[in-house]
């Protein structure tokens, strides 16, 4: 296989990515990953701070044009006006990755109150729907186009005190699925990616702990964390993958989900 071969089915030279969430974790994988494949990035949070410095460490790194945006997913206002000001700029948007979100309070269900539900709702579910749709517009007028929403393996399974963050998830994949049927005589593809436990700043103390390595025992076959590395290669794909790939739900999870 040649580097022609890969340059073909892999290459994202001159294409444009959205990531939201993308200075961080997940997101910030995600944004590495398409610049390294030579996309321009535009990565947005509410974090406007946070934002542009990984898009200075991206640029400088990969060469790339890398722009960080403040944006707050679930106002509907400023998405629209977020979304159409990078397709004006750019002339169009070819990859959008939902990876903004919050894992909410985690209480049980009686303990919950409107506003434990309100904003993970608000933040998982309503800003994926809300800057999916503002970017559709722009790639259905352009006739292709790749969305990417980052869900959990809590779509699928759940956990004491999860009931908000696991209902915001599988909202966002059945949405998903509703939309890679609108989307695809527009040749949009829409698919989701749903990783298990990966090892970020946010969590890595907890799993040092007693208490986090048994659970990592106890649930997780592949005996670790897995490393948002091995997810790159992943993103890639679902930013390139074939017209006939779409409403398809990815898991990465170390085999969590199996037994």
């Amino acid at each position: 296989m040649t580097n022609d071969f890969f340059e073909r089915l892999f290459s994202l030279k001159g294409k444009v990515a959205i990531i939201t969430g993308g200075y961080r974790g997940i997101g910030m994988t995600f944004s590495e990953a398409y610049a390294e494949a030579g996309a321009n990035i535009i990565i947005t949070a509410r974090n406007l701070d946070g934002c542009q410095a990984a898009a200075r460490e991206i640029s400088g790194r990969y060469g790339v044009q890398a722009v960080g945006k403040a944006m707050d997913v679930h106002d509907s206002k400023i998405v629209n006006r977020t979304v159409q000001e990078i397709a004006d700029e750019y002339g169009h948007i070819d990859i959008l990755v939902n990876c903004a979100g919050i894992p909410g309070n985690q209480k049980p269900i009686q303990d919950m109150t409107d506003e434990d539900m309100d904003d993970v709702m608000n933040v998982d579910f309503r800003g994926t729907f809300l800057v999916s749709r503002a970017a559709a517009k722009v790639m259905i007028r352009q006739k292709s186009g790749k969305i990417i929403n980052i869900s959990s393996i809590m779509a699928k399974i759940t956990a004491r005190n999860m009931a908000g963050y696991s209902a915001s998830k599988a909202a966002v994949n059945m949405f998903s699925r509703a939309m890679a049927l609108d989307l695809m005589r527009h040749n949009i593809q829409v698919n989701v990616l749903m990783p298990g436990y990966f090892l970020t700043p946010f969590n890595q103390d907890f799993f040092q702990t007693d208490k986090g390595k048994n659970l990592i025992k106890k649930m997780i076959p592949a005996d670790r964390l897995g490393h948002v590395d091995e997810l790159k290669s992943t993103a890639l794909y679902l930013a390139t993958c074939p017209a006939f790939l779409t409403g398809a739900e990815i898991i990465v999870d170390g085999g969590h989900t199996i037994p």
